[in-house]
């Protein structure tokens, strides 16, 4: 047993899609989160710059003695996790990996496309991994709106702006072949049902849900599941923890409250 938290980090607020899935896989942990709400978002930024704010989340996360941080990153997981990992001691994953083996399970054609935001699909870290399990043919789609769809409410199954911005992103799938779409950010998932609207017979893959579900399976592997029902969890932001708040709902389906932190400082 092992009662220390589980860390979690993101950009700002994708990862609490993934704070929500461990949740229900894992209700008895403590978690604690940091959204890095200043300098939102990473998916635009040069890849020193993604390295360089991943090393200072990770180093906040490691104060509250955390047992293993995820990373509910999609920018993070592409560009800087193999890094972060060669300078923490500390058990670091992503949410790249478990998708992309989700995803050739999943895939009869061979064909996979990935949404994400444009750090991650010009690091080419899917098409990498997809390739190494056999992939027909992969198809990388930078969606830089689909962050602000989500984070100003634009995310709902009958919202026409969220239906016209996906198809313009996505529509040309459905003369591509593709049978199956990872969701390479973890906002994305928000937009499901809107996605599914657009291509109706593609298979959607949450990253967050597969991270998650790793996650679990490790700590259950190597018994570092806690010893006590100790389902808190703790959010530390960068910069407007009420604006944080106020729309972290739309993940996690409830009222949170959150500290703001200096990042610079860590």
């Amino acid at each position: 047993m092992d009662n220390r938290p589980i860390g979690v980090f993101d950009s700002g607020l994708g990862g609490l899609s993934a704070v929500k899935e461990l949740q229900k896989l894992l209700p008895d942990e403590h978690i604690v989160y940091f959204g890095d709400t200043g300098r939102v978002p990473y998916g635009t930024k040069s890849y020193e710059t993604i390295k360089r704010y991943a090393e200072q989340d990770v180093k906040f996360l490691q104060s509250f003695d955390v047992k293993a941080v995820l990373a509910a990153c999609g920018t993070v997981s592409a560009v800087a996790l193999e890094e972060l990992k060669q300078k923490f001691s500390i058990p670091l994953y992503g949410v790249v990996d478990d998708a992309a083996s989700k995803a050739m399970k999943e895939t009869k054609t061979g064909i996979i496309a990935v949404a994400g935001t444009e750090a991650t699909i010009g690091s080419g870290i899917f098409e990498r991994k997809l390739s190494k399990s056999g992939l027909s043919r992969y198809i990388g789609v930078a969606c830089p709106l689909f962050v602000s769809l989500v984070e100003c409410g634009f995310y709902k199954e009958d919202d026409q702006v969220a239906y016209e911005v996906c198809e313009r992103y996505l529509g040309f799938l459905k003369n591509a072949g593709v049978d199956t779409l990872i969701l390479g950010c973890t906002h994305f998932p928000i937009l499901a049902p809107v996605i599914s609207k657009v291509l109706p017979d593609v298979k959607l893959i949450n990253p967050s849900y597969e991270a998650a579900v790793k996650l679990k399976e490790t700590l259950e592997r190597e018994g570092l599941l806690s010893g006590k029902k100790d389902n808190k969890v703790e959010y530390f932001v960068s910069d407007q923890p009420i604006k944080f708040a106020n729309v972290a709902n739309i993940f996690i389906g409830h009222d949170i409250e959150a500290k703001m932190i200096d990042i610079e400082k860590v």
